[in-house]
């Protein structure tokens, strides 16, 4: 069995400034997306429509917004909503950790369309142009949680090459290290289906609808091997809070492309 090393979470200390890992692989998802949603940009059914690296950075800081609003938010209402109703204040305590990735994509999907709404574009043609960005940044995310030994896995056959020990689950119990396996499919996976299927044009809402589809395939296969919340545990049919937000998730996705696909490629 392997034995999670136990990183130190501060990557850099000078002086009383610390820099974690993890606020680094904040900053490498949202370099990545730069670079990404630049070539997207760049792409003829978006440069046609007049997009230009000022508008993905734009892009980027409403994007910024609506995850740590809605990924804080979400969680609180997913999560715990007992503890954050009765103490409201707490929700803006970020530095107790506490992040819901559907309640983050809830708030940039209302970022995108406060954004769509301000540039006059289609809301759908702007999550089109960031959706296949977002998995490499969920990447980083995940190797984030692998390093702080958090989110850790189920438990695993001891003879399963690559079981681990997490000593911050206060076990020696062989687990399943699901932060790497959710780096590999909603992260390196899905980025590559997203980025080849949308290299060619699409009807506008396919691109969207694809990546809900995809990520909340990915997720819910993923949350099997994954420890459920020592709060929650398993609910309903024996499946994890995660899962059952990725349902409703599956579902808008497939109805999106099933209906972008009858309108046709309307790109505006």
């Amino acid at each position: 069995m392997l034995v999670h090393p136990q990183f130190n979470p501060v990557a850099l200390a000078l002086g009383p400034v610390q820099i974690h890992w993890y606020g680094l692989t904040y900053l490498v998802a949202f370099g990545l997306f730069m670079l990404l949603a630049s070539a997207r940009a760049k792409q003829p059914q978006f440069a046609n429509a007049g997009w230009s690296r000022r508008d993905v950075e734009d892009l980027l800081f409403w994007g910024v917004l609506g995850v740590v609003i809605g990924g804080r938010v979400g969680y609180a209402l997913f999560y715990k909503p007992g503890q954050y109703l009765a103490n409201p204040l707490e929700i803006l305590q970020v530095w107790k950790g506490g992040m819901s990735f559907h309640g983050g994509m809830l708030g940039v999907i209302i970022a995108m369309v406060l954004y769509a709404r301000s540039r006059g574009r289609p809301w759908l043609q702007v999550t089109d142009l960031i959706a296949p960005c977002v998995p490499t940044g969920l990447a980083s995310g995940r190797i984030g949680n692998f390093i702080n030994g958090e989110l850790w896995g189920r438990a695993a056959d001891p003879s399963l090459p690559w079981a681990m020990v997490f000593p911050q689950s206060g076990t020696d119990i062989a687990r399943h290290p699901s932060q790497i396996y959710q780096f590999l499919g909603e992260g390196l996976l899905l980025f590559v289906l997203l980025w080849l299927y949308a290299r060619r044009p699409r009807a506008t809402g396919q691109v969207s609808g694809a990546f809900l589809v995809g990520y909340g395939l990915l997720r819910f296969i993923a949350e099997w091997f994954r420890e459920p919340d020592s709060f929650l545990g398993p609910l309903a049919l024996g499946l994890s809070m995660g899962q059952w937000l990725c349902v409703p998730m599956i579902a808008a996705g497939a109805a999106l492309w099933a209906w972008a696909g009858r309108q046709g490629p309307n790109f505006r």
